[in-house]
């Protein structure tokens, strides 16, 4: 009986279909019983068909089961890009709305003035530098004075690099014999001298994120181009930078909530402050009311003052504007003692209004009381919270919450400002702080965040006498003497509670007569609350502490402030304790005590000669950016960039953001539709008949894939990761026609409408500009790829060394767009 070989059904994919891909049945030959052993043939547009060889031709069936293994895949290209997908791809991005171009366009001019007015408020406001010229930052200028310098600092040379100043003398030029002055810096191989004008021009300091402030070498004269490379390199980081701040705020600008009712009533709420406002504090409540009554979006907006300047008024009226709206607000201050005193300033203002309810929420309260107010915020019957950190726990429930008032954000976690953060897509929030931490400075520098500065004093204020020695009983002994014999309080400070007895045994033999007590954030709710009880009131004289009373007590009456051990505390820290006294007309002493000079570190020594250059009132924003000087702006949006600050120093990589930041415009890439783009590369490849048929459904999968690469990159990467999940790793045909769906996807992610070759030559035809090109060849990776490809007119080209099979080709066109690809995250992209 001769043996049956039927002819096998043919599935034809057309290309007449609404899809890439259409799909068609063919059933050919004859016979009652067909094998499931078929085979495809593709037809597609773009990828000029694939078609699939006879079952002879495939590979064996132990080869196939290797592949599909359920070990890890191989890192393969795909393999590798996907893995930068994923980086790419955020939480935030992911739930970004899509905005189109008209809408896009529109917010960009809103955020170059929110850039422009916010720089106009800091012009002459920074301490410490420049002479005020320009320096693409519209005023700002971060170049060094030369005569500022001391022999041993290092600088940056913006086109040489990094060097060591040696100093500054007479010396005769080329072309004159009249001896002018020239700097002296040491370079790595040699050293240069420059006109003394040319250098305030073209120097920086070159300072650290970190206690590190040596460079790891120094910059060489006579090659430039391991400099170029770092500058390069920090000016990418600096593009994903804008690009992240920009996101962030067309994110925000797309918020949207009704502007709160003008209230008559807020007149006579604001004739209750008892005090003549200063012109900086007015600009602020106008600020404020603006943002809350003409804006539909959310306010984000940072009120920055000194201690006692007023900052809480302009909270206490954004309060009453919301409150009297029927929403209610939340305090949310860093300590218990800061919470305490919001609440009775809060409750003392709000006493003439019987249907506001105020409430507190922090550990002075017993669980009764705790349950009590939990059912109250949830129910609506309390108007404002005032509390610590609790307040943003999973148990409080806010029945209409309008506004968020966040006192010293700095004092808080790293979880409780993510809290924080989420708050400010639906509800305004209002920053306070007299040093912001240097993320929020940052933010308000650039301009993407509202800023409102508060730096002219009371007319009563006086400054602070600040007092910086080493430690001494005798020193001690003396200053709080002289603040006891005219009938004031005084703070005395440590860094930990360990040590408190010790000093406390001290205090107590010196001053036998006197009323002293402990405070520290470990004592039992009651004990803490009466003692600071005791202190306001004047009953207690000496209030031994930790940095609990670092934020917002307010004794009119405690003009004396000691801390010991001052190397322990930071920058802001400090001028925040300091702040504590001085609130009267009485002149205030701050007593900083170091054990020996030796014991401190360049950082610590840093704080403090900042510390004491700053001893005018109104100073803590330039401090604030003193201290984003000296230990860094942190972590920004969850990447850490010391390593790209470090490349350059602080002052040359905030010159080189505003500088991008006024030309963010010019770096946007406007994508093409996906079915718009034309890859004109001519393969067939053949797919193993063995893995069709391991495959549940073939024309169903190819359908999946090419909507997902329509739909977007990530699409793409989610479908290619699930189909090796499920089927292990696919043959080298299958691959091929993956490659495809991502280069055309990426051709379209990047503006890319056609990609040909013709020989060795690769064309692109594109509508990027040649600045979005010049980001994308800088961010590149591979030299190979940076190399070869020019920007002319409307065309990227590249010449290969050698005219390469088609497969290759494709694939040198699919590494070349997945590095391209990889700078997207540098780019503006709508």
């Amino acid at each position: 009986m001769a043996s049956f070989s039927p002819t096998p059904p043919v599935l034809k994919l057309c290309s007449n279909s609404s899809k890439l891909w259409g799909l068609r049945l063919c059933n050919v030959g004859s016979g009652s019983r067909i094998k499931k052993k078929f085979c495809f043939q593709f037809n597609a547009v773009y990828t000029q068909g694939l078609s699939l060889p006879s079952p002879s031709s495939t590979s064996t069936s132990s080869k196939l089961s290797q592949r599909r293994s359920k070990s890890e895949p191989e890192r393969d290209s795909i393999s590798i890009l996907n893995e930068r997908i994923q980086r790419d791809h955020s939480k935030r991005e992911a739930t970004r709305p899509i905005m189109d171009s008209e809408e896009t366009d529109k917010y960009i001019q809103l955020v170059k003035q929110q850039q422009q007015v916010g720089l106009q408020k800091l012009k002459g406001q920074r301490g410490g530098g420049g002479d005020g010229g320009g320096g693409g930052g519209g005023g700002f200028n971060y170049k060094v004075d030369p005569y500022s310098l001391k022999s041993g600092d290092y600088v940056v040379h913006k086109k040489v690099g990094i060097g060591r100043f040696a100093g500054i003398k007479f010396d005769v030029s080329k072309n004159s014999t009249e001896p002018i002055e020239f700097v002296f810096i040491e370079y790595a191989d040699g050293m240069a001298k420059l006109p003394v004008k040319q250098a305030s021009r073209m120097l920086y300091r070159y300072s650290l994120p970190n206690e590190t402030k040596k460079p790891r070498t120094l910059s060489k004269l006579n090659d430039t181009s391991v400099w170029e490379r770092r500058k390069t390199k920090g000016k990418v980081a600096i593009q994903k930078m804008v690009v992240d701040l920009m996101e962030l705020y067309l994110h925000r600008l797309k918020q949207r909530r009704p502007p709160y009712p003008k209230n008559p009533a807020v007149a006579d709420f604001t004739a209750e402050f008892p005090y003549e406002p200063t012109p900086d504090q007015k600009q602020a409540f106008i600020d404020v009311e603006r943002d809350l009554t003409e804006r539909e979006t959310p306010m984000d907006r940072l009120i920055c003052g000194d201690v006692g300047f007023g900052k809480t008024e302009v909270a206490l009226r954004a309060i009453f504007c919301v409150v009297s709206a029927g929403k209610q607000a939340m305090v949310l201050a860093p300590t218990i003692v800061l919470a305490k005193q919001h609440f009775d300033v809060v409750s003392q203002r709000f006493s003439n209004y019987p249907g506001i309810m105020v409430g507190q929420l922090s550990r002075f309260q017993t669980k009764a009381e705790k349950e009590e107010y939990l059912d109250m915020i949830k129910n609506g019957h309390l108007n404002i919270i005032v509390g610590t950190h609790s307040l943003l726990g999973s148990r409080v429930v806010y029945n209409n919450l309008g506004l968020l008032v966040v006192d010293e954000e700095q004092r808080f976690g790293v979880k409780q400002k993510e809290k924080i953060a989420s708050f400010k897509t639906s509800v305004d929030v209002l920053t306070l702080s007299a040093t912001p931490i240097p993320r929020t400075l940052y933010l308000a520098l650039t301009g993407f965040r509202d800023a409102s500065l508060i730096s002219t004093p009371p007319p009563e204020r006086v400054p602070i006498k600040t007092h910086l020695s080493a430690f001494s009983k005798e020193k001690v002994t003396s200053a709080i003497k002289y603040e006891l014999d005219r009938g004031g309080q005084v703070f005395y400070v440590l860094p930990r509670i360990k040590g408190l007895e010790e000093v406390m045994d001290f205090l107590e033999h010196a001053f036998p007569n006197v009323d002293i007590a402990i405070a520290h954030g470990q004592q039992y709710s009651k004990q803490l609350e009466e003692t600071m009880e005791k202190f306001s009131q004047g009953v207690i004289k000496i209030l031994l502490c930790t940095n609990i009373v670092e934020s917002g007590l307010d004794i009119q009456n405690a003009n004396t402030i000691v801390v010991q051990d001052v190397q322990q505390f930071g920058l802001a820290q400090l001028y925040q304790l300091r702040g504590r006294v001085g609130r009267a007309d009485k002149e205030a002493h701050a007593y900083l005590f170091y054990p020996d000079t030796s014991l401190l570190t360049d950082q610590a020594r840093e704080r403090l000669a900042a510390l004491e250059e700053c001893r005018e009132l109104g100073q803590g924003f330039q401090l604030a950016e003193r201290d984003m000087g000296i230990r860094g702006f942190g972590t920004i949006f969850g990447e850490q960039q010391t390593g790209d600050v470090g490349n350059v120093g602080i002052d040359l990589f905030f010159e080189m953001l505003f500088e991008s930041l006024s030309k963010v415009e010019e770096h946007r890439v406007i994508s093409v539709p996906y079915q718009s783009v034309q890859i004109d590369v001519n393969i067939n490849p053949h797919l193993p008949s063995e893995y069709i048929n391991y495959l549940e459904n073939p024309m169903e999968i190819v359908n999946e894939a090419e909507a997902a690469a329509e739909n977007g990159i990530w699409g793409l990467m989610q479908f290619t990761e699930n189909l090796r999940r499920q089927y292990g790793k696919e043959p080298f045909s299958m691959e091929i026609l993956l490659k495809k769906l991502y280069v055309r996807r990426m051709a379209a992610d990047l503006g890319i409408t056609r990609i040909y070759a013709s020989g060795k030559m690769v064309r692109m035809k594109t509508n990027m500009n040649k600045k979005v090109f010049k980001v994308m060849i800088d961010s590149m990776t591979s030299d190979i790829h940076r190399n070869s490809l020019v920007f002319e007119g409307d065309q990227i080209k590249a010449e290969l060394l050698l005219e390469l099979p088609k497969e290759q080709l494709l694939n040198w066109i699919f590494q070349c767009l997945a590095e391209l690809h990889a700078s997207l995250p540098a780019l503006i992209k709508y």
